[in-house]
């Protein structure tokens, strides 16, 4: 008896030991104030600068980096099945600061919750670290994650390229909003830019009683506003094991950007301790450091009053002789470092030697380049300009196209005018032009789920510029040697040389004819009116092309006439067997419903009248899958309305504009009748 009773005390003193263990881990808690010699697990490009913060990327491109506290940490009761998430908080301070453009942003932060430390497998860029193009999105991941985004990625439906959101499995934001904050006496809403380099602190709380997550962001040193900026009422009981991992991801994609995190703090059950923000690591400066006045503008008013009498004459005899002299007028120091330097693009091509060069067209030469200063890999298109009228409107617009974001749009950089010379400077392109993978007995060959994730991406962008951003882009040259590939071989419309702009709800003005003859729209050789639906045109041909793996227009063998590929791909249409029209390259590997909506979407969007062509968003949609593409004879579909579409647009150039063109592909450029445009 004796025996038995004191077994029964070991027992309870055992399992009281067990629970006050429990109970220790679910009330946890710490804070670093700053990273010196931090408890942390890193991997990727994160690392601790000898000033005590926490770098979670550097200037590397498309790498990530990832730190996270080492130890589990219990979120739920793990003796009891289905058990209900316990409730925690977390604070931080962090800074996200730009490289050479500091218009150009990089990737964001993502504060997680994880099953594993470093989240293997997940991809930089647009996935921050966490998710991959395979599992983002499946309920397998167990991942909970608020995410400071900078770029706006439109497969994951984000508002805009400076926001926060709540990431539950996927990057597609269960709820997110413009990064800001709300003043306490106004209640008024205050925008905040992420890549403002300047430091700004988020508090992430989550109420597991009321099953409510609550995300505040507010600038540093501000106190953290009474009004949430997000809050989303959500059950992480399903989403949270009984043991996670917690701690930040970030990456960078082709613009370099560093991401720091300055101190933090988390609590399980509880209110994380506050930050001692006064004992906080410093953001690295950017720029100079600040001089005195009388050093950074009485010096050197004195010292050039002094010298520029005697050296004026001199520098105006040098700057007319000097080999790099370009144009630069007083209007254009308004647009600031969108500008190039020429000098700069001239040792960065080599000085345009023609082992540089990529390619040649109808507007000018494209070299390859490196930017010294940056280590930044470019493309620089030379264009001979000599238009009359409006090239401080046609810059302008150069300038504005220039602010395009999207994954699917060759970054435009800026630009450089020289003399009578004007230069684009583009991102490069590893893997070059599309139509060097489709004509010519290539080399390299593209197999069908390559081609149509090129086609969707393309779609994609070219409805990003009809009427996803502030303004109407028409293209006005989409083909296949405009669409340039990255490194994975995704499709990126470039080239917008010859692109313009109008506010939307208004009608385009009427301008010269541009583009390339087989993707010109019949209306347009008419009107010299450039509109979506011209763009819509020329994506036909370039659907056609793109699964034919021929040009819209080619000479016929020992004939004076042309094939015109709608024509050829319409008779198989016609005869039950449009599979046949496709690049025979392709062989059997592809898959027979999206070749057939691909064939028969490029007849659609060949059609002469603009009204039967659909817009680039029924496109899209048709592409995914999210709208049944209609039948092409319910439309009225015929010889009349689609097969003579290039034929006719062929026929009037020509008689309209009596201009030599080759039927290569080559672009041409030809007054209209009407006058007007750039």
């Amino acid at each position: 008896m004796e025996s038995s009773l004191h077994m029964f005390f070991k027992l309870a003193i055992l399992l009281s030991l067990l629970l006050t263990l429990a109970a220790g881990d679910e009330t946890l808690g710490f804070v670093y104030n700053g990273f010196q010699s931090a408890n942390l697990t890193i991997d990727g490009i994160a690392e601790f600068t000898s000033k005590g913060l926490l770098r979670l990327t550097n200037e590397t491109k498309q790498r990530s980096g990832h730190a996270f506290y080492p130890n589990p940490i219990t979120f739920k009761q793990s003796s009891l099945t289905n058990s209900t998430a316990f409730s925690f908080s977390t604070t931080f301070v962090f800074g996200i600061q730009t490289g050479e453009y500091p218009t150009i942003n990089g990737h964001g932060i993502a504060f997680v919750i994880a099953p594993t430390r470093g989240l293997p497998g997940a991809r930089p860029s647009q996935y921050l670290g966490l998710f991959n193009l395979t599992n983002n999105g499946n309920a397998s991941n167990h991942v909970f994650a608020v995410e400071l985004d900078t770029i706006q990625s439109s497969e994951f439906f984000d508002i805009n390229d400076n926001h926060v959101g709540i990431d539950i499995n996927e990057l597609k934001s269960a709820n997110s909003s413009a990064a800001g904050y709300y003043e306490d006496r106004s209640g008024q809403f205050k925008n905040l830019t992420l890549i403002s380099g300047q430091p700004m602190q988020v508090w992430v709380e989550y109420n597991g009683d009321q099953k409510q997550i609550d995300v505040t962001l507010a600038p540093f040193n501000r106190g953290k506003p009474s009004t949430p900026l997000l809050s989303l009422s959500y059950d992480l009981s399903s989403v949270l094991n009984n043991a996670m991992y917690v701690g930040f991801s970030s990456s960078t994609g082709s613009v370099l950007t560093n991401h720091y995190i300055l101190g933090w703090s988390f609590k399980m059950n509880g209110q994380a301790e506050a930050l001692a923000l006064s004992q906080l690591p410093k953001l690295p400066r950017i720029g100079p450091k600040r001089r005195s006045k009388f050093l950074t503008i009485g010096l050197p008013v004195i010292l050039s009053s002094l010298i520029l009498a005697a050296v004026s004459g001199i520098v105006y005899v040098i700057r007319r002789k000097r080999k790099f002299a370009e144009v630069l007028e007083e209007w254009e120091l308004e647009y600031g470092p969108q500008r190039f330097k020429y000098r700069d693009l001239y040792v960065a091509t080599k000085g345009f030697k023609d082992k540089e060069l990529l390619g040649s067209g109808g507007f000018g030469r494209v070299y390859r380049g490196v930017l010294r200063s940056s280590k930044l890999e470019i493309a620089v298109k030379r264009i001979t300009h000599e238009s009359r009228q409006g090239m401080r409107e046609f810059i302008a617009e150069i300038i504005s196209i220039g602010r395009l974001r999207h994954r699917n749009l060759v970054p435009l950089l800026g630009y450089c005018r020289r003399k009578g010379e004007l230069l684009l400077v583009y991102e490069y392109m590893p893997n070059g032009s599309l139509d060097k993978y489709l004509y010519d007995q290539p080399k390299v060959t593209l197999n069908w789920r390559q081609r149509f994730r090129v086609i969707k991406g393309v779609a994609l962008g070219l409805f990003y510029l009809h009427e996803e951003w502030e303004q109407v882009v028409i293209h006005r040259d989409v083909k296949a040697s405009n669409v340039l590939l990255d490194g994975e071989f995704n499709g990126r419309l470039g080239d917008f040389g010859l692109a313009r702009l109008y506010d939307h709800g208004t009608d385009p003005r009427s301008t010269h004819v541009v583009g390339t003859v087989g993707y010109l729209a019949p209306e347009h050789t008419r009107t010299g009116k450039a509109t979506r639906s011209t763009d819509v045109f020329s994506f036909g041909a370039f659907l056609l092309e793109v699964a034919c793996g021929r040009r819209p227009i080619e000479p016929r063998a020992e004939s004076e006439d042309v094939e015109i590929l709608v024509d050829w791909v319409f008779g198989f249409w016609c005869r039950g067997e449009i599979l046949e029209a496709r690049d025979q390259n392709l062989g059997s590997d592809y898959v027979e419903d999206e070749l057939e909506v691909v064939l028969k979407l490029g007849l659609l969007c060949s059609h002469s009248e603009p009204a039967s062509r659909p817009s680039m968003r029924q496109v899209v949609q048709y592409l995914e899958k999210d709208a049944p593409l209609p039948e092409l004879s319910s439309l009225g579909i015929s010889a009349s309305g689609l097969a003579f579409a290039y034929r006719e647009g062929f026929d009037d150039f020509a008689m309209s504009y009596q201009t030599s063109v080759s039927l290569t592909g080559s672009s041409i450029v030809a007054d209209s009748v009407l006058s007007g445009g750039r």
